[in-house]
Parts: structure tokens; sequence; C-alpha cells
């Protein structure tokens, strides 16, 4: 959906997208090999829309409840930081990540699909679900994307974050 004029505004303030991982940066599904190996999938139009929003000096870091080599693997590819993994808590892991970081909640947008999320999405600056996040998350969140986790929901919000500060068109010129 179209982000209004007040979202907008919101993410022009934005200097760090934190992320949930499953159901935002995947689709939601566990996989698990006959070895027991859990396995992911992580679609590269997120990826560029983080590297989109790096260009932008835009931080984007990470907040999730498990914890996954292969998360951090994926993390290091993209140059996320921090990565803070087996934290249910997230409102306590976002305070902390506060305290040694110089930024305001207004300045940090959230994107999460699900109740672990909630009390982070109600928190910052901008609170974002994806398209199948649940209904709780979609009636508290300041925007609701129009694609799915795991299906280029983090590129259409890293897209609305740079368009609304200015600087996507820029950054995709390189690209031309």
């Amino acid at each position: 959906m179209s982000a209004s004029s007040a979202v907008m505004e919101s993410a022009k303030k934005i200097k760090l997208l934190l992320l949930d991982v499953d159901g935002v940066l995947t689709d939601g599904r566990l996989y698990y090999g006959n070895s027991g190996e859990e396995m992911k999938a992580f679609n590269i139009q997120d990826g560029l829309g983080i590297k989109l929003l790096q260009q932008g000096n835009v931080q984007v870091g990470i907040i999730t409840g498990r914890v996954s080599a292969l998360l951090q693997r994926r993390a290091d590819e993209l140059g996320i930081s921090p990565v803070v993994q087996g934290r249910e808590d997230k409102l306590t892991a976002l305070n902390e990540l506060l305290q040694t970081m110089d930024l305001s909640l207004d300045e940090i947008a959230f994107m999460g699909d699900d109740l672990p999320d909630l009390a982070v999405i109600r928190r910052v600056g901008l609170g974002i679900t994806p398209a199948n996040g649940s209904s709780t998350l979609a009636q508290q969140a300041h925007w609701q994307t129009t694609r799915r986790g795991g299906d280029g929901a983090v590129r259409e919000v890293a897209e609305m974050i740079l368009g609304a500060q200015g600087s996507l068109d820029s950054i995709l010129a390189a690209y031309q």
C-alpha cells in the first residue's frame, strides 16, 4: 500500500532499520533436513534493498528470537550490524542497543511479522509489518507493505525509506 504522508515524514528521520528474520527476511517457514540441519531461503531483492539502504547511510540490523548460523552468514554477506540473536524479549534487546548507539527511537524503524515484535513496533519511530504480518501487527504498525515477508518486503521498505529521504533516485542512477 502507498505510504501516508505521516509514514513518509517518519521515514525521513530513519537512521537504523531493524529487522526480525523469520517472516520478514524469510517466508516464515522453517526447513529441516534429514540430518537435523536447518535451511532458510533469503530473497535476493531484499539483500539488494539492504545494500541500497547502506548506500543511503541507513544502517540495517537484526533482532530475532531464534539463533541461526545461516542467519549470521547472510548478515555477514550483507554487512548487517548489529545482529542480536536468541532474544525473545525484543524490546529489552532494543533498549540495550539504544544504550550503545547514539540514536533516538524516532530514528529507528523496525519490521516484524508477529506478536513477539509488537512491543518494538509500538515503540520505534516507524513500525512496519509485511503484507502477511499478523492482523494484530497490521493494526498496530505505522505501515504494512504490499509484499510478503521473504518475497521482497524488505526491498519495498528500503525503497520507501530512501524515497522519503530523497536519496533513492541518485542511488538507483548508479545502476543505469
